[in-house]
């Protein structure tokens, strides 16, 4: 049996998202999961689910659950870093539960890393059960019932270098910047930044870019791995989006997938956990 916890750090979900978190329950109950569930998954009156301690209070209960092994995150949009004043990140340390979330969530992943020196895991879990991936699914099962880490696997392409290796801090570009000037920013000495991006157009990617090197990350970090921009390759190719990322990075070693990010067939990405890559 495995014991997992769901959560819903950011804007809550609309109600026509319940048979897709009924279908995704089944989904893992079918895998040998016993699932416990936030009462706060649903957007009420506005896109906020329930009060940020209450949600933080949510969060926290799946690690403090001392059976848990993950606790997935099901939620996305604006306002996770509300909750972040509010978490007991000593209980997150001393768990041994693993989060799991994307997009907005990176303010938590990230939180979690510099805080606690513990890793997370970028992934929608929703996928597995919204959008009838098989192959996916299956995926997360090899990981979760043998530790089969396909999930994990990507292509990838240089566009300057020829490795990278480091331990992974980042996410959606947006939302890692909300942390910019907190003490839940983590350290990028010697780190591999992976971003990504959903609704960022041209000048948007331009002024997050800016304000990373302002910051003076790119002088510090080892090396930058994209993931999908999703609006921005609707006018970029992917090609084009990885040489405007490297007129911020320079010489830093760069790699680009397509197979992180926003996309429906997303694989997974540790943060916080060393990774390497090689050019052939």
């Amino acid at each position: 049996m495995i014991y997992v916890s769901l959560s819903a750090c950011s804007n809550g979900l609309n109600k026509d998202k319940l048979p897709v978190i009924k279908s995704l329950g089944k989904v893992l109950r079918n895998m040998g999961a016993e699932i416990t569930k936030s009462d706060d998954l649903y957007a009420q009156d506005s896109v906020i689910p329930a009060p940020a301690f209450v949600r933080a209070k949510n969060l926290v209960s799946g690690f403090s659950d001392e059976r848990n092994l993950y606790v997935f995150d099901v939620s996305g949009g604006d306002i996770a870093n509300e909750i972040i004043p509010y978490i007991d990140f000593d209980v997150i340390k001393s768990s041994k539960a693993q989060f799991w979330g994307y997009s907005d969530l990176t303010v938590i992943i990230n939180s979690i890393y510099a805080i606690c020196q513990k890793s997370s895991v970028l992934y929608q879990i929703r996928n597995i059960s919204e959008y009838g991936d098989v192959q996916r699914r299956y995926e997360f099962e090899r990981y979760i019932s043998n530790g089969d880490n396909e999930l994990f696997r990507f292509p990838y392409k240089f566009y300057n270098g020829d490795q990278i290796k480091g331990t992974v801090i980042g996410g959606n570009i947006r939302c890692l910047l909300k942390l910019a000037g907190t003490p839940y920013f983590p350290n990028v000495d010697g780190k591999v930044l992976f971003l990504e991006a959903l609704g960022s157009d041209l000048p948007q990617t331009i002024t997050y870019l800016s304000q990373l090197r302002l910051m003076g990350v790119f002088e510090r970090i080892s090396g930058v791995l994209l993931g999908t921009f999703t609006k921005l390759e609707k006018t970029l190719s992917p090609d084009e989006t990885a040489m405007l990322v490297k007129q911020f990075t320079g010489d830093l070693p760069l790699a680009k997938t397509q197979m992180i990010g926003h996309g429906v067939d997303s694989k997974a990405l540790s943060i916080g956990e060393e990774i390497y890559l090689a050019n052939g």
